[in-house]
């Protein structure tokens, strides 16, 4: 863009003070000198920022890299009917990735700091002030992102151990893993990120291992064939290609909410864009390539479950289209070894979503909107995020624990998932508010743009998803056994209305009840970070009325 290094954030902060004074501006984006050897736009130091170009690939690929690329197939097959309207949503679902991450690289080369979509709503949505941040905030403390995938790192540990599993032991396992994550990221950060970026080298091997092995077992390389007990797949005829692709709109909607959400993550980097070195940049590069490297991933490994296992045992074969494509080729001893790929893949995606939430904690301490907030901003006593790390993880395992299987696990399921789409419908709605004169003022002009199209396509899509849990169901495939279909939206919902709650009590109520005002100052930790405090000021004659 004319005038604009891309290594160039669009705004800066307001001067980082010491002392409280009384002349704070309403707004805390203005343009400053900074310290070199800090952040441009939100005063961390230079020193504090560790993740380079691959760490920032690896953060996202790890975090959209779960059981997916080994598990949905199945599921997507299901839904769609027939191996070729599998490919069409494959795709469909990764040009909805590639808007979503169009719309996060925009935000994040505007917006370099942490928070992700608690940066950019409060960008935004600034009236009536806090109240964005509250709204958010509420989701940051509840949501237990770790809950549903310790779980699936028990079941598959347990699985290659050759261990029954059970109800407790998966837990166990489960709490073991999310506390080593805890541990290796609060106190040894750099050793964290060196085992993430491994985890995730070696997760891109492995798929890299299946691609070929499949592509080798299309065009006949010996070794590779099926074996002679099982049917020998025709998947890619053309008559067999499209067999079965008369599906209801119900069942390909479904399908296509869940290829969506096998591609949630893409978005990872930007909740830790403070500690992303040169992060204009680094973003501007990272999230593409690992939007790549995952779609390359997800339809090379299709192709190869396709080539080697049939249709038919895929739909009927009760486990997932990995488990099959290594029994095929290499016999079924090597269902155990399958089971400790899957667990290294699911603790990678375990470390990388503990990482960035952990981050979005730290955020809301940073913002000054919640009790103990210099706890929760804190970096002690390690240099890392100890203290919002923790809060993730202690949620999540309440969550892990208290919910059995059945109906409450996938409840725990669908209900992380669905603040997501609102966060992601409120975000591109306001990328497009202010591409409008109305928002003139607020000089949106970063260095990366995403196409306006790409913007409205991204939004309808969540509009799509937004409203697709609170359609009833057809018959056979409801979303619960006993529990209503709507009921993770309506909770989601009414999660969301005590933040909002909150801000009305904490910060219209209470200072037009007892008369003051909340000014926000900026004030540096011990550890040169920077963190906003509230100070509560009280009106005088010519003020009164206002809060």
């Amino acid at each position: 863009m004319d005038g604009l290094s891309e290594t160039e954030p669009l705004l800066r902060p307001a001067q980082v003070q010491r002392k409280a004074t009384d002349d704070i501006p309403v707004e805390g984006y203005l343009s400053v000198q900074d310290d070199t050897t800090r952040n441009a736009f939100d005063n961390v130091p230079d020193a504090k920022k560790q993740i380079g170009l691959a760490s920032a690939v690896m953060l996202i690929f790890n975090r959209v890299i779960g059981t997916g690329a080994f598990a949905a197939p199945s599921v997507i097959l299901r839904s769609s009917g027939s191996v070729g309207m599998t490919f069409v949503m494959w795709i469909i679902g990764t040009l909805v990735a590639c808007a979503g991450t169009a719309v996060f690289v925009e935000f994040g080369t505007g917006l370099p700091k942490s928070g992700g979509e608690k940066t950019y709503m409060e960008f935004i949505y600034r009236r009536p002030r806090f109240l964005a941040t509250c709204f958010y905030a509420i989701y940051g403390l509840l949501i237990g992102w770790l809950a549903v995938n310790s779980v699936v790192f028990g079941e598959y540990t347990l699985n290659a151990l050759a261990i029954q599993p059970t109800t407790v032991n998966v837990r166990v396992a489960g709490f073991l893993c999310s506390t080593f994550c805890l541990i290796v990221h609060g106190a040894f950060l750099d050793y964290g990120l060196k085992l993430q970026d491994a985890l995730g080298f070696f997760k891109l091997f492995v798929l890299l291992i299946i691609a070929v092995a499949g592509l080798f077992s299309l065009v006949g390389v010996p070794g590779f064939a099926v074996r002679g007990e099982y049917d020998i797949p025709h998947n890619f005829t053309w008559s067999s290609f499209w067999e079965g692709s008369g599906i209801s709109l119900n069942a390909f909607i479904t399908g296509m909410y869940n290829v969506i959400w096998a591609y949630s993550g893409y978005s990872n980097a930007n909740y830790a864009l403070s500690e992303v070195q040169d992060p204009v940049r680094t973003i501007r590069r990272a999230a593409p390539l690992a939007l790549i490297l995952v779609a390359v991933a997800f339809l090379s490994v299709n192709v190869a479950y396709f080539a080697v296992v049939s249709k038919q045992d895929i739909l009927e074969g009760g486990t997932m289209a990995a488990a099959l494509f290594f029994r095929n080729i290499f016999g079924p001893a090597t269902e155990r070894i399958l089971s400790a790929v899957i667990a290294l893949s699911v603790l990678g995606n375990l470390m990388s979503i503990l990482f960035s939430q952990g981050r979005v904690v730290q955020e809301l301490g940073r913002e000054g909107v919640l009790p103990f907030s210099s706890f929760f901003a804190s970096n002690k006593p390690f240099g890392a995020p100890l203290a919002g790390l923790f809060t993730q993880w202690l949620v999540s395992m309440i969550i892990m624990i208290a919910a059995p299987p059945g109906d409450a696990y996938l409840f725990v399921v669908n209900f992380s998932l669905y603040p997501v789409t609102m966060f992601n419908l409120l975000i591109s709605g306001g990328l497009l508010l202010l591409y409008t004169p109305a928002f003139k003022s607020y000089e949106w002009c970063p260095p990366f743009r995403a196409w306006k199209s790409v913007v409205v396509f991204f939004f309808v899509s969540h509009v799509v998803l937004a409203i697709l849990p609170m359609i009833p169901p057809t018959a056979g495939s409801e979303t619960y056994e006993h529990l209503p279909y709507w009921s993770h939206v309506v909770i989601a919902v009414a999660v969301g209305l005590l933040g909002i709650i909150y801000w009305f009590v904490c910060f219209y109520w209470l200072p037009k009840k007892r008369g003051y005002r909340i000014v926000q100052e900026t004030v540096l930790q011990d550890d040169g970070v920077p963190r906003n405090v509230l100070r509560k000021i009280p009106n005088r004659s010519d003020d009164e009325g206002r809060a």
